[in-house]
């Protein structure tokens, strides 16, 4: 099941000597900190969204190793032209005080992504500064879809409950669960 979520960040990030260290296991040359630019993204989130879906707090574990190496693109258009940054750490954040809709504590998948400093670059790392790119949305690969009532996957069964409806004063909601593979991040505009 292909996923596509979205959500906020964009908080600058400072090169240090074991960034550096992440990054230039994903380039092809040695690359020096003034080189580069770093940024972190909130790539995804427990939290259950405007499709009534969210991902586990597990599966954002498990989402965290395979977005490292992935590219950040713009609008899920899948072409070398538009990739503009790379993954190159994650981290999963945990809020227990902030409780989600779902009644649990918030958490969020960070990444940071970098990109090499160049003319072409200039424009959007301004941009990205300025807060005017911030909001991303992921693509990945999840198992399955697990109903919030009663446990059901909701891409191959018909549990007959309905995504956003509440049952016995409980939220159903799609919980995406089991990640198998991450695509991307992309800059979109909401």
């Amino acid at each position: 099941m292909k996923i596509v979520k979205e959500s906020q960040g964009g908080e600058p990030a400072q090169v240090s000597a074991e960034d550096l260290a992440f990054i230039n296991r994903l380039a092809r040359r040695e690359l020096k900190g003034e080189e580069v630019y770093t940024f972190s993204v909130r790539l995804c989130d427990n939290e259950v969204d405007r499709d009534w879906e969210r991902f586990a707090p597990q599966t954002l574990e498990e989402l965290a190793g395979l977005f490292v190496g992935k590219s950040g693109i713009f609008d899920h258009r899948w072409s070398a032209l538009g990739q503009a940054a790379r993954i190159y750490k994650t981290e999963v954040v945990w809020e227990p005080e902030r409780r989600t809709k779902a009644g649990d504590g918030y958490c969020w998948l960070k990444g940071y992504a970098y990109m090499v400093r160049t003319g072409s670059t200039r424009d959007l790392i301004a941009e990205i500064e300025g807060g005017i790119k911030k909001e991303v949305s992921v693509g990945c690969a999840v198992d399955r879809a697990v109903c919030s009532i009663c446990g059901a996957d909701l891409r191959r069964d018909q549990c007959g409950h309905k995504k956003g409806e509440v049952y016995g004063g409980k939220l159903c909601y799609a919980s995406l669960e089991g990640a198998s593979d991450a695509y991307e991040f992309s800059f979109v505009a909401v």
